[in-house]
């Protein structure tokens, strides 16, 4: 049989316990206790995907509201050979590539990222894509489409290819130029000293003056995938610059 004493302190810390229970006072939880025995941990929800090979300092250039990127990645700063690959962005999962490595040409001297109207290099940066154009009728892209027989490359490139074609599709890179004009139209915001008329154009198999080419089938890929709904940009230069 309990103590005296035991008794009478017992009777208080029962009244102090059901006191703290009624007031939602229990003890805390013990470390890593789950508030319902059994359920499982959540799982933190994963940072939305970034497009490959691109740092801080690109990255930040594209828009928000950009959901279309034409990423075209020189194989060095003064190489004329690159690749182009097409990204989509969705508002949750972030970017996805839609197609596999293009081969493409840029400037004869490779990139920069202070361009020069007849440096022989391509802009490095982030431009918008909001107009297109060709000699050939339009294949159905969703971007103003402007027909006209003086999209008409004469000559011979740099390594002696004709450059007849070249201009069959084209779309305007806005760099130095209107958006939502002609590819043709020549305004240049920052003068023509800074060059401009920087286009995706038909490949014709060598380096360009500035612009990026690609296969006549690539071209028309690409026509037919950009969506001025989706603010499309193109995201442009050597490796080592995009990685920056």
């Amino acid at each position: 049989m309990p103590s005296t004493v035991q008794t009478r302190t017992a009777a208080p810390l029962l009244a102090a316990g059901l006191l703290l229970v009624a007031l939602g006072c229990e003890s805390p939880k013990q470390p890593g206790a789950s508030a319902r025995p059994g359920a499982p941990a959540s799982t933190p929800r994963a940072a939305p995907a970034a497009i490959p090979g691109l740092g801080p300092e690109m990255r930040e250039q594209i828009p928000e509201e950009t959901a279309q990127a034409v990423v075209v990645t020189g194989e060095s700063e003064d190489s004329s050979q690159s690749a182009v690959v097409l990204y989509e962005r969705d508002p949750v999962k972030g970017w996805k590539s839609v197609s596999a490595p293009w081969p493409a040409h840029n400037a004869l001297k490779g990139w920069t990222d202070d361009h020069w109207a007849g440096d022989r290099r391509s802009p490095v940066g982030v431009f918008g894509l909001t107009d297109a154009g060709g000699r050939l009728e339009d294949p159905g892209t969703k971007l103003p489409y402007h027909e006209s027989d003086e999209f008409n490359a004469e000559g011979n490139g740099f390594l002696g290819e004709p450059l007849e074609g070249s201009f069959d599709y084209v779309v305007a890179i806005n760099y130095n130029r209107e958006s939502g004009t002609s590819p043709l139209d020549r305004t240049r915001p920052m003068g023509r000293s800074r060059g401009g008329g920087v286009w995706i154009h038909v490949d014709h198999r060598g380096p360009t003056q500035a612009c990026v080419s690609l296969t006549l089938d690539r071209m028309r890929e690409l026509l037919l995938w950009l969506d001025p709904g989706k603010e499309p940009v193109v995201v442009m230069g050597d490796a080592a610059t995009l990685a920056r």
